[in-house]
């Protein structure tokens, strides 16, 4: 069966993934892009802004394993718009006509809309589902590859809650943050299902990946 993956997703010391008070001028909040630097100090990064250089260390090599082996990803409403995206029907995210999934994206979310078609091969599916309706219906999309959790943290924090998540990659970056949304409110003890490696790179931050742990039979 594919597997479920939560990728490079950016934390603080404090444990924020996002800022307090997103809005359409600020997608992370008052955290602005202070837990994403390090991503766009790479070659990958610079690439996605379509900008020349970057460095080509351990960072790099962890953002180019974001497309290979994935087929459809699932996303929270916050992290498809604003609080009020719903209300605008010409709402199409954040990441302009070409976003960089190239994949189903189901977007769960309790107003349900049209699916919209957008280039480069990525279809948002917006659904009102629990984590396990939507996985199941994410995995029949991506045709036996694994589905991205793509956040919000709390789009995550339901998955990790339901015991549905396979392998997490997540990046501790040096700040505190003091306000947010927390990563891992309410899923204490995560670590006992789970291999858990840390590798630190020389550009600041901490990259911990998550491997599920076999249960026995």
């Amino acid at each position: 069966m594919s597997l479920a993956r939560v990728q490079h997703v950016s934390v603080s010391l404090d444990g924020f993934a996002t800022g307090e008070g997103q809005s359409l001028d600020a997608p992370f909040g008052h955290a602005g892009e202070r837990l994403h630097q390090w991503m766009f100090a790479t070659r990958w990064g610079r690439q996605m802004l379509g900008q020349p250089g970057g460095t080509a260390g351990i960072d790099d090599a962890f953002l180019r394993l974001f497309a290979p082996g994935i087929g459809a990803e699932i996303m929270g409403a916050r992290k498809f718009g604003p609080p009020t995206w719903h209300e605008d029907p010409d709402w199409k995210g954040w990441w302009g006509p070409n976003p960089p999934f190239h994949t189903p994206v189901f977007v769960l979310t309790h107003h349900p809309r049209a699916s919209i078609d957008m280039e480069g091969g990525t279809v948002f599916h917006f659904i009102d589902a629990s984590p396990a309706e939507a996985l199941e219906t994410a995995r029949e999309a991506a045709g036996g590859k694994d589905v991205r959790i793509g956040g919000g943290p709390t789009t995550i924090r339901d998955f990790l809650a339901a015991g549905l998540v396979d392998h997490m990659h997540i990046v501790v970056v040096p700040i505190l943050l003091g306000r947010g949304v927390r990563l891992w409110d309410g899923v204490e003890g995560l670590e006992k299902d789970y291999e858990i490696e840390t590798t630190s790179s020389p550009g600041g931050v901490a990259h911990m990946t998550f491997a599920r742990k076999h249960k026995p039979l």
